[in-house]
């Protein structure tokens, strides 16, 4: 009875090292048993960082407006598209290039990469005819204004060079000039005048009525010694080449 008791307790210690995975030969006695339900249920991704990386900023070339040369066109002679001392040039609000071709007595029209459009004017004193034009201008309507510095008046045309109006003679009175060289029209219309060898600024209406004038010859403030260039700001700023 008394061995009956002992096998007992001895077959109860071996089951239980046998759930724990454990036998009187083990080494490592303090080993503990890795079962399904000692694991985590999910294992979270290590999280791979990726380097930020900056934009490349796109940088844009400067174009003519910097200085930079864009294209030329024209040759010294007498056909289309070439010239003999060209003065004047123009842009018009469509793009169209106009050039008072001086000693051709004329006025020449391209488009804004250079291929010829048109011309008009030959020498003379008639309507459309030139004596040495040397300033041309376009309005905002796209009429032409040119200053035909060797008759001393300002002639008017439309975009495709038919001849509209006329002002002025050589004198020195209001709406008279001497040897006028640039032209420029405002936004309103108004149109400025070199009149250079008269030292002085004239301002007209879009139809050539006298408004006001400024300027004398000598080195102070508002005095002038042969003006020959005339700009007019879209604040309406007057800006003169006092040469």
């Amino acid at each position: 009875m008394n061995r009956l008791n002992l096998v007992f307790p001895i077959l109860a210690v071996a089951l239980i090292l046998s759930l724990f995975g454990c036998s009187g030969a083990d080494s490592n006695p303090t080993s503990i048993p890795v079962t399904p339900q000692s694991l985590p249920t999910t294992i979270a991704p290590t999280p791979i960082l990726t380097p930020t990386r900056t934009p490349t900023p796109t940088i844009t070339p400067p174009g003519p407006s910097e200085g930079l040369f864009g294209s030329e066109w024209g040759t010294e002679g007498t056909g289309d598209g070439q010239f003999t001392e060209p003065l004047g040039v123009a842009v018009a609000p469509d793009g169209s290039v106009y050039v008072a071709d001086s000693g051709n007595h004329r006025i020449q029209r391209f488009t804004s990469e250079g291929v010829f459009v048109s011309q008009w004017g030959t020498e003379g004193t008639d309507n459309g005819q030139f004596d040495a034009p040397s300033g041309v201008t376009v309005a905002n309507d796209g009429s032409v204004y040119v200053t035909d510095s060797g008759n001393h008046r300002i002639q008017k045309f439309t975009s495709e060079g038919v001849f509209v109006s006329k002002w002025g003679m050589e004198g020195t009175g209001d709406g008279e000039f001497q040897g006028p060289a640039l032209v420029s029209v405002a936004s309103d219309g108004s149109v400025y005048v070199a009149d250079s060898e008269n030292n002085r600024i004239q301002k007209f209406t879009s139809e050539g009525v006298f408004v006001s004038k400024w300027g004398t010859q000598g080195t102070g403030d508002g005095e002038f010694d042969n003006p020959t260039g005339v700009a007019v700001a879209l604040d309406g700023s007057v800006y003169v080449a006092d040469s």
